[in-house]
């Protein structure tokens, strides 16, 4: 390491940073030691050492660049993602994971010479805003600059902030290498490893290049955050944040968890409301109130299906000039194409597959499509025009409302509000995600993802659900908890609702905030009358709601209510978990089994509670 990065080192006056970056130079051996902070030229820097390397490509339009992940490198590597543990853990679900001294010492020897005629980054990023009580400190090491500027669109700079420890070694450490190389990308992919190291507060990740594998700070750090948080007394939480505009100029803050392809995005980006985040979210309680931040201060989203109707402003943002990275998309003439934007796709390009045409197979005889179903782009959330104006508030925003959202074809009502806090950590806890034929090759199979958050939970479940019940201690307000589901069908398979039903759904809950709108008690929550929503469709969506379909949305499944709270008493039986848990459970049973004795039917109006 040359004088002048040595001496950027030396500055943050802390030896536990130095340690650990001598580690990481002795391990990986890379020809040159490149040390970032968080001015100007060093950001671009990376941008430009990224072209240069050929990790990125500059396309027409001003700004945008496209990085290709390899052929077999295009999602989150699940089965080799691993905790690396000292002592066996009872956790409640089922983890990864591998001795910690066995573990340490197969990624120790893919990381062995992994820089060898490379450049080394070291990195200092703020996990959420700077000067804030929520943030944390990361330092990534890589070799990778398409990884270093991804984190620069996706999170804040932090060489400032680490200077604030004071020589502290609270911090997290990410250490990444693409590995070997061919044609730009890892080869060795059978040797890829992605190992978390919890008692450290570590990640060693290495033989890939795919951002969900490759950049420390996102799904991989917030691992070592849940158990962080849940060890300190707040929570870490795999949520959106949104502003929700009310009448007048009032706006309302809501959280919302979903599993994939449950509407998480949807409805963060519901047209006329604003953006704080799109996936990540610290709470702690701050003079009584639940206050949030994103962890980050950019996105990371898939790119299928963005098109002008669906996502006017992300689709926006990636047609006009501004710092956007695509992956893995269809490259013509410098011009980006995936599926579902809704515009005519070339015949031929470049995509992840190398040179395309369209009809072209692979191995297998099957045909690629122009665009992976896991492409993404990356930018900065300033580039959106529903950005919130509290997004970077180091303060955070008061949570007002919680929404938990599942994709449920025949069961689950559109939404509805629980009955108490623990009420609603309950709905959370039984959040299930119904699969698609389109992309596992079966249909109506229930996965089980409580909160959202079933692979990132870094705790034993029940300790993670015991810290969400005994979080409103000491709260003067409490917030609102919500179940959504936008996914039920008829008989015949049709959607019961439209796409931008969620809008009046969303508003009807801010309401409810300010007392605005009554509620009908059932046994599995509080659900809206049918004049509320009628007002709020023709306001709000300018169309008519009827009787009807106010019916059909909001009949109470009692028979399927019960099937799934047998199949969560099946899930809970053999995990520990709190007694005001399963207390909560078997309350919505014997309400559910009460209810069908009384009314004797297995599907129940909403009319016939306004009578209770």
């Amino acid at each position: 390491m040359d004088k002048i990065n040595l001496q950027k080192l030396e500055e943050l006056n802390n030896q536990h940073v130095i340690k650990v970056v001598e580690g990481a130079i002795q391990l990986c051996k890379p020809t040159k030691i490149t040390v970032i902070i968080d001015s100007k030229e060093d950001i671009n820097y990376v941008r430009e050492l990224s072209l240069i390397n050929g990790e990125e490509r500059k396309l027409k339009m001003e700004g945008h660049t496209i990085h290709f992940d390899g052929y077999h490198d295009q999602a989150r590597d699940k089965t080799n993602t691993r905790y690396l543990l000292s002592k066996d853990v009872d956790w409640g679900i089922k983890v990864n994971s591998i001795e910690k001294d066995k573990g340490l010492k197969e990624i120790y020897s893919y990381l062995d010479g992994s820089m060898a005629g490379k450049e080394m980054l070291v990195r200092f990023f703020s996990l959420g805003p700077t000067n804030s009580v929520f943030s944390l400190k990361a330092l990534q090491i890589t070799d990778s600059a398409y990884v270093a500027h991804s984190e620069d669109l996706l999170y804040r700079q932090g060489y400032e902030e680490f200077k604030k420890l004071n020589g502290s070694p609270d911090f997290f450490f990410f250490l990444h290498s693409a590995g070997r190389l061919e044609n730009g990308v890892s080869v060795d992919i059978d040797k890829r490893r992605i190992y978390i190291d919890l008692e450290e507060n570590r990640v060693y990740s290495v033989n890939n290049q795919y951002a969900g594998n490759s950049l420390g700070l996102k799904k991989l750090a917030l691992r070592l955050v849940i158990k962080k948080a849940n060890e300190e007394g707040w929570l870490a939480e795999h949520m959106f944040i949104m502003g929700v505009h009310g009448p007048g100029s009032r706006i309302t803050y809501f959280t919302g968890a979903y599993p994939s392809a449950c509407g998480k995005t949807s409805t963060a980006m519901i047209p006329g409301q604003t953006i704080v985040g799109d996936d990540i979210a610290y709470f702690k309680k701050i003079d009584g109130v639940i206050r949030a931040v994103n962890m980050e201060s950019g996105i990371f989203g898939i790119i299928n299906s963005v098109n002008s109707e669906n996502d006017p402003v992300i689709y926006q943002a990636l047609t006009t000039p501004g710092e956007v990275i695509f992956s893995n998309v269809l490259i013509n003439n410098g011009v980006p194409y995936w599926g579902g934007m809704k515009k005519d796709i070339p015949d031929e390009g470049i995509n992840f597959s190398g040179e395309w045409f369209k009809g072209k197979k692979d191995k297998q005889g099957k045909e690629i499509p122009c665009s992976y179903r896991n492409a993404r782009y990356t930018l900065r959330l300033n580039e959106l025009s529903n950005i919130d104006s509290k997004a970077n508030d180091p303060g955070g925003v008061p949570v007002k409302a919680i929404f938990y959202g599942g994709r449920d074809s025949d069961t689950t009502i559109p939404i509805v509000e629980s009955l108490t806090w623990a009420h609603g950590v309950f709905l959370g806890a039984t959040v299930e995600s119904e699969t698609t034929a389109a992309t596992l090759g079966a249909r109506g199979v229930r996965k089980y993802n409580p909160m959202a958050n079933l692979d990132f939970i870094s705790v034993p479940l029940g300790i993670y659900i015991e810290n969400h019940l005994k979080f409103t201690k000491d709260l003067k307000l409490i917030p609102k908890i919500y179940a959504t589901n936008y996914f039920l069908k008829d008989e015949t398979g049709k959607y019961l609702n439209g796409k931008m039903d969620k809008r009046a759904w969303i508003l009807w809950a801010e309401g409810r905030v300010y007392g605005e709108y009554e509620a009908i008690e059932t046994p599995v929550g509080l659900i809206p009358k049918y004049e509320d929503l009628r007002s709020l469709f023709i306001r709000e969506l300018d169309k008519d709601y009827t009787k009807a379909e106010y019916i059909q949305q909001f009949f109470l499944r009692v028979v399927k209510y019960l099937e799934k709270m047998e199949r969560m008493s099946k899930i809970f039986e053999n995990i520990e978990i709190p007694a005001a848990f399963s207390k909560e459970l078997k309350a919505q049973t014997e309400r559910l089994k009460l209810a069908k004795t009384k009314y004797g039917e297995d599907i129940i109006s909403p009319f016939k509670f306004l009578d209770i």
